[in-house]
C-alpha cells in the first residue's frame, strides 16, 4: 500500500511538472492565442487611501505610502493613490466608514479598531494567546480566512485584504508592577480589540485611542499603561520617557495582521489587470512589513534597556494563566451574541488546532530544546 501511494505521488507530480513545463513553453513561444482578447484599457483612476497611522509613520504608514507607489509603478500611472495620514483627512479612526461610504476609496489600518461596526473584524487582526505571524497568515490565505474575511465585509461595500504583520508584539508600557491579577483591578490601560475586553473583565478600563495620542495620554496619567507594538517602535514613540517597566510577552497580540480595505464597488470598476496590481501590492507590502520588525526589533529593545534603563519583566505565570482564562471567557461571549463571529471563531479554532500539531513538532521543539 505504501509502495502504491508512493507511486501515486510521483505520478502527480510528474503530471504537474508536465503542465507547469508546457503552460511555460505556450507563455514564451507558442503561437496558440489565449482565450478572449487582450485589452488594456488606457483608462486613469486616481484614489485617495487614509489611513489609522500618523502621516509617514514608520513602518506601518512607510507600508501605506509604500503600496501607492508600487502600484502606480506597476500600472504605469493608470492607478495613482494619494496617502493622507490619520488626522489629514478623517479622524484616524473613521476609516472603515469613510472608504464604506466612498469618502475614500481605500484605508490602512487594522481590522479590531472596527469592532463597534461588526465584533467579527477583531479576528482578522489578533487573538489573545491565539496564533503567531505563520499561523495567522496561513489561516488568512490557505485556510479559509479570507473568505470569511470577505463574506464579512461585503453588507458594508468593502474589499479587505492582508498589507502587513507586526510578528509577536510586547505586553505594554506601565508605571506600577503587576505581581498579581488583582494589580490590573481600576488600571487605566490604552489596549485595542479582544485584548481591551480582557483587560476590562479583570477590573481594568480599556481605553482606544490612536496611535499619535497616546504618548500624550500616558505622560499625563490620562491612563496608567499601554500597549502598542514592540521595541523598534515604542522606542520611536518615546514611551521609555513616560513609564519604566517595559512587560512581555506580548499576550494580547501574538501575531498581528494589518489590513488595507477597499471600497468594493470601486475595486470592481477597475481592469482585472488592475485589481490584481493592487492585490500584489497589498502582498508585497505583507512580508516587507513583517520583515521590517523582525530586522529591527532587537536592537532596539537593547538601546531600551542598555540606553534609557527600561525595566524589562516578565508577566508572572499566574497573571498569564488568569488572562488566559478571561480571554476565553470574552471570546465565549462574543461568539454567543453574533452568529458571524461565531462562524469566524470556528475556522479560526480549527485551523489553530491543526498548525499547533505540527508546530510541537517542529518549531516549538527546536526553539525550546535545540537552538538555544
Amino acid at each position: 500500500m505504501k509502495q502504491f501511494e508512493r507511486r501515486r505521488f510521483l505520478k502527480q507530480a510528474s503530471l504537474a511538472a508536465a503542465a507547469g513545463g508546457s503552460a511555460l513553453i505556450a507563455g514564451c513561444g507558442s503561437t496558440q492565442q489565449p482565450e478572449g482578447p487582450s485589452i488594456r484599457s488606457s483608462k486613469t483612476y486616481e484614489w485617495k487611501m487614509v489611513t489609522t497611522w500618523p502621516p509617514h509613520f514608520p513602518i506601518l504608514g512607510e507600508s501605506a505610502d509604500l503600496v501607492a507607489k508600487w502600484i502606480e509603478e506597476m500600472s504605469e500611472g493608470r492607478l495613482k493613490i494619494q496617502v493622507y495620514g490619520g488626522g489629514e483627512l478623517i479622524p484616524p479612526l473613521e476609516g472603515f466608514e469613510a472608504v464604506s461610504q466612498g469618502v475614500a476609496e481605500m484605508c490602512h489600518g487594522a481590522a479590531y479598531y472596527w469592532a463597534g461596526k461588526a465584533p467579527a473584524t477583531q479576528f482578522f487582526s489578533a487573538v489573545p494567546f491565539g496564533m503567531n505571524s505563520q499561523q495567522m497568515n496561513a489561516w488568512i490565505l490557505s485556510g479559509g480566512g479570507l473568505e470569511l474575511w470577505e463574506e464579512l465585509y461585503a453588507p458594508f461595500d468593502l474589499v479587505p485584504m492582508p498589507v502587513g504583520s507586526t510578528g509577536f508584539q510586547m505586553g505594554g508600557w506601565f508605571n506600577k508592577e503587576i505581581n498579581t491579577v488583582s494589580d490590573l483591578k481600576g488600571l487605566k490601560m490604552r489596549i485595542p480589540g479582544l485584548g481591551g475586553k480582557v483587560i476590562a473583565l479583570a477590573g481594568g478600563s480599556a481605553v482606544l485611542s490612536a496611535g499619535g495620542e497616546i504618548y500624550t495620554n500616558l505622560e499625563r496619567g490620562v491612563i496608567d499603561a499601554t500597549e502598542w507594538i514592540g521595541p523598534y517602535h515604542d522606542y520611536l514613540m518615546g514611551f521609555y520617557k513616560a513609564a519604566k517597566i517595559y512587560y512581555y510577552p506580548g499576550w494580547h497580540e501574538p501575531g498581528t495582521v494589518t489590513e488595507l480595505i477597499i471600497n468594493k464597488s470601486a475595486f470592481e470598476q477597475l481592469p482585472r489587470d488592475l485589481q490584481q496590481i493592487v492585490r500584489s501590492a497589498a502582498a508585497r507590502s505583507y512580508s516587507w512589513t513583517l520583515s521590517e520588525f523582525e530586522s529591527k526589533n532587537n536592537d532596539y529593545l537593547q538601546k531600551l534597556i542598555q540606553e534609557n534603563n527600561v525595566r524589562l519583566e516578565k508577566f508572572p505565570d499566574d497573571v498569564l494563566k488568569a488572562l488566559r482564562q478571561y480571554s476565553q471567557e470574552v471570546i465565549d461571549d462574543v461568539v454567543s451574541t453574533d452568529p458571524m463571529s461565531k462562524k469566524v471563531y470556528e475556522s479560526f479554532s480549527e485551523f489553530r488546532k491543526k498548525v499547533t500539531g505540527w508546530a510541537d513538532v517542529s518549531e516549538k521543539i527546536y526553539y525550546t530544546e535545540i537552538s538555544s
